[in-house]
């Protein structure tokens, strides 16, 4: 083989791998996504192939029959792509650099068989043989190769197996507790946790209106509902039964520099203050505002049991929410919830996301000390508590939405480890953390709060998933039996 090719074959591993681990496990979390059961059948099947190929042009010259199989599994290879382009358009919307990386892919493989099918075609005219050789760099480069298409092939068709046993929770019950229609307007619809909420708010029959600056995004949420880009296009005579206002900056995303924080702050005080003027030019207004906030409002706590009537401790978790709840209770006429979020455990956002490739190939481990709290909650269970609060007329202000029973870091890591059937011994120190991301490190990964829902429970909301183990099973699809909560079942009736 020349030079060029080999060249050509290590670029297409390059991207290849950048895909794999960038698209398809960090940003799109493909082996955690029921839908994409086909597409996961797809790519580990091609991966296979890959590691077929890559193994024999880096060790071996094939000659007779064996260079008309490798042209076979080659036309394979192509076969199956262009199933798999099928695929992914009729499943998910790719983000626009995994189109371009796709396209980069199709180009570069073009011209390696364009180069590589005269040199097979050669071998094939050659007697039967299979012949060892070493082709240096290459030959070592093609070896790691094929280790890790065989590894992530195998993984891509267990992780096909696995989500048919994950069965999400029927959407329409998770706002039982709404048992007449409703008219809701959400912001931040299109979130981990606004999307949910719109699919069970739809499924049961109540009309959402949407708010979403980038209607491309709204192609995401699962119909019907009323899509609007300004809250100025909801007329003053329109009949809004409750608002949730989720909308906002996202804080994990990038560095806390300055511009971010003050975005971060500004968009959520922004947001809420015109969802305020919204509610002062309606001639009827809502009878509920349910509100974002986070348990970050308490500050870096130590092992202090935290509720509603604790106090906070300044830090910028707590400016962002004070903000936020500030902006909010201006609201006059009508309750005020304040939901103080904790962590939100599910396999399509949040920490949990992040954690799930690492810990699924054994990497995972305790953040930090591990002694750290880690207050959360299963996002089904946060759908449900959001329609409890709407529909519980005696819950208002700070509302804590976390499981009853927080945890702290070295035991969420066992427990996520024993969920996946991984080890878990591998502890992400503190050092790079705070060497990387400063004050963003010791906020959201090294510090924590032990927060208990006791008004939600007072009010008589039944968690499914009180423990993490519950959580973990039902997300990683190791139990979906769940318990029966009274009067989830009273279909939604009309108004």
């Amino acid at each position: 083989m020349s030079p060029l090719l080999q060249v050509l074959i290590v670029v297409q591993i390059a991207m290849g791998a950048f895909d794999t681990f960038y698209h398809h496990e960090l940003t799109e979390c493909l082996a955690w996504r029921p839908s994409q059961k086909g597409e996961l059948k797809l790519h580990g099947a091609r991966n296979l192939i890959y590691a077929l190929v890559f193994a024999v042009l880096g060790w071996t010259e094939i000659h007779g029959l064996w260079a008309w199989l490798l042209i076979a599994a080659l036309s394979v290879e192509i076969v199956v792509t262009l199933i798999d382009f099928v695929e992914e358009d009729a499943t998910r919307r790719l983000p626009a650099s995994e189109r371009v990386t796709h396209t980069l892919l199709a180009l570069n493989y073009g011209v390696i068989c364009a180069l590589l099918m005269p040199v097979l075609l050669g071998w094939a005219a050659q007697p039967i043989a299979i012949l060892p050789v070493t082709r240096g760099l290459f030959s070592l480069l093609a070896a790691a190769a094929t280790l890790g298409t065989i590894v992530t092939g195998l993984r891509d068709l267990a992780a096909a197996r696995r989500l048919a046993r994950i069965q999400p929770n029927d959407a329409a019950g998770l706002v039982a507790a709404l048992r007449s229609r409703r008219t809701v307007l959400v912001t931040g619809a299109t979130g981990f946790i606004g999307s949910r909420l719109v699919e069970a708010l739809s499924a049961a029959g109540h009309h959402v209106i949407v708010l979403v600056r980038d209607p491309h995004k709204a192609e995401a949420l699962r119909p019907p509902y009323t899509l609007i880009t300004s809250l100025d296009q909801i007329a003053g005579d329109a009949a809004i039964d409750a608002i949730v206002n989720l909308a906002g900056e996202p804080i994990a995303n990038g560095l806390w520099t300055n511009a971010k924080r003050k975005r971060i702050v500004d968009s959520r005080v922004q947001i809420t203050s015109d969802v305020g003027r919204l509610i002062d030019g309606l001639k009827r207004r809502p009878s509920v505002l349910i509100n974002g906030s986070a348990i970050g409002w308490y500050g870096l706590r130590s092992d202090e049991m935290l509720t509603e009537t604790s106090t906070g401790t300044p830090c910028f978790s707590r400016t962002i929410c004070e903000a936020w709840e500030a902006e909010a209770r201006k609201a006059q006429g009508l309750r005020v919830v304040l939901l103080r979020i904790g962590l939100v455990m599910g396999s399509t956002g949040g920490l949990l996301q992040r954690l799930l490739t690492p810990f699924e190939y054994g990497m995972g481990g305790r953040i930090g000390s591990g002694a750290q709290w880690m207050s959360w909650i299963e996002r089904d269970d946060l759908i449900r508590l959001i329609a409890h609060a709407i529909a519980t007329p005696s819950l208002s202000g700070a509302v804590n939405a976390t499981a009853p029973e927080p945890v702290r870091n070295r035991d969420f890591a066992k427990h996520l480890g024993h969920a996946l059937h991984r080890p878990s011994f591998m502890p992400l120190p503190a050092a790079p953390l705070h060497l990387l991301l400063g004050a963003f490190a010791e906020e959201l990964f090294l510090c924590g709060q032990r927060v208990l829902p006791r008004k939600a429970l007072a009010s008589g909301f039944h968690f499914r998933h009180e423990t993490l183990d519950s959580a973990l099973a039902a997300i990683v699809g190791g139990n979906t039996k769940l318990p029966v909560i009274p009067g989830e079942h009273r279909a939604v009736s009309a108004m």
